[in-house]
């Protein structure tokens, strides 16, 4: 579904990423963890065209090379930012439509909304409400819904449990699994190195802008070392 080679970014006079090679299988959900500064925000971001890269992107077999990130965006590459950046101004509705417009699908919203409210029944009990309004939970939910609307082919999730209370990660954890076992491919990026192992079929460690460690989510999230580094507070959430 998604291949990485060689992957680098350099901006501002930063090496964000150093030759990063890795795959997404279809129907994968792929969690990349590391520390902060790793670089694992930086990759999403140039895979949405948002940074420049270099080194090669190939998406269904066929390179991006230099195309727009609203062209990827309708090409099926659709990200939940870090930090949600719903349209605060917006309501809960409008927010979903944007997701529709800026991905440029067309015809009827009405299975596409189903499909939201069912997985976040909230967004519909709220949605005449203004985005800027709701919980830091409920926007997640929202960034994730208006991704939705796209209709991905590839979701892409910055930090999706940040600064979020344990009872609404489940929440939001448990959609993510629910859509994955409808066949969407997941790429995770995710600093709660624990919950994103038990969550992902395949895993990478990020470290200095440099893939370190790559396999299977089950078997990384046995080695002694990742989890001497990585299993911390941050990473307790069951």
């Amino acid at each position: 579904m998604l291949e990485i080679k060689n992957l680098g970014v350099h901006y501002r006079g930063i090496h964000a990423l150093r030759g990063v090679s890795l795959h997404v299988k279809k129907g994968d959900i792929f969690a990349l963890i590391g520390p902060n500064g790793a670089g694992k925000s930086s990759l999403v971001n140039a895979l949405s065209g948002i940074v420049p890269s270099s080194g090669e992107i190939l998406f269904e077999g066929e390179p991006l090379g230099g195309r727009a990130a609203h062209l990827r965006s309708r090409a099926g590459i659709i990200q939940v930012p870090e930090g949600r950046r719903v349209i605060a101004p917006l309501s809960v509705a409008e927010n979903l439509q944007l997701g529709r417009q800026a991905a440029g699908v067309r015809g009827s919203d009405a299975a596409d909304l189903e499909r939201v409210h069912a997985l976040f029944p909230v967004l519909l009990q709220r949605r005449d409400q203004l985005s800027g309004s709701l919980s830091g939970g409920q926007q997640q939910m929202l960034a994730i819904g208006r991704a939705l609307m796209g209709r991905p082919k590839v979701l892409m999730l910055d930090e999706p449990s940040l600064g979020l209370a344990p009872v609404i990660i489940k929440d939001v954890f448990w959609a993510l699994v629910q859509l994955n076992s409808e066949g969407l491919t997941i790429l995770l990026v995710e600093q709660n190195a624990r919950l994103a192992l038990q969550t992902a079929s395949r895993a990478a460690v990020l470290e200095q802008g440099r893939i370190v460690q790559q396999g299977m989510a089950a078997e990384l999230a046995e080695d002694p070392t990742i989890a001497d580094h990585y299993f911390g507070r941050a990473g307790l959430i069951a």
